[in-house]
């Protein structure tokens, strides 16, 4: 039986934006933001939120794994299930749909998915500091060793690549916060929000 485990990686030191999970978007903590989008889910077995991927699923009994990155507050529950249904019927070891490369969708809304036996792998078989605090890296910068996959939005209004809703610097934050929103707001709300009145 298929157990999907969801793991926030929230990371405390980033360079560019330290602490950005704890940054107020609209009254809530961006971490917050991401768990209560994140919830709406419905193929997601269970949440968890760790540094260390691994080490947070060894004992779950988990049989995919999905990296939902913590500085993503605007992220898509839909889009989740969305990416975790492609994996399952596309047979490739890696699945994203969390950044607009090679597909439409917007920066931000989607995650990354693999199983638990390739992350059992990656875990024996990475050695840099990097690749052990971002797994998945691994994976893209040994392309050629993997089947890795993406895909279109499924609904047409979210093909946008070329917007970014991901928390990177203050600038990404900035615009968030210039924006009038909830939690609750859906991502083709978010994107017309986001694409109205532009030149």
């Amino acid at each position: 039986m298929q157990k999907t485990i969801g793991v926030i990686q929230a990371r405390i030191g980033s360079t560019r934006l330290p602490y950005k999970m704890m940054l107020s978007l609209h009254g809530k903590p961006l971490i917050e933001w991401v768990v209560k989008r994140v919830q709406k889910s419905k193929l997601l077995s269970s949440l968890i939120v760790l540094n260390r991927i691994y080490e947070s699923v060894k004992n779950e009994n988990a049989t995919h794994v999905v990296r939902i990155c913590a500085d993503n507050p605007l992220i898509d529950g839909n889009e989740i299930d969305n990416l975790i249904n492609f994996y399952n019927t596309d047979n490739c070891n890696y699945a994203y749909n969390h950044i607009p490369k090679d597909n439409l969708y917007p920066d931000g809304l989607g995650a990354e998915i693999i199983s638990f036996d390739i992350l059992n792998d990656l875990n024996k078989k990475v050695i840099t500091q990097n690749h052990k605090e971002h797994c998945f890296s691994y994976i893209h910068d040994n392309s050629e060793k993997y089947s890795i996959a993406t895909f279109n939005p499924i609904d047409n209004t979210l093909h946008h690549p070329e917007l970014k809703f991901d928390v990177d610097t203050f600038d990404d934050y900035h615009k968030l916060c210039m924006k009038d929103f909830d939690m609750d707001i859906s991502s083709q709300e978010l994107i017309k929000l986001f694409t109205e009145n532009k030149i």
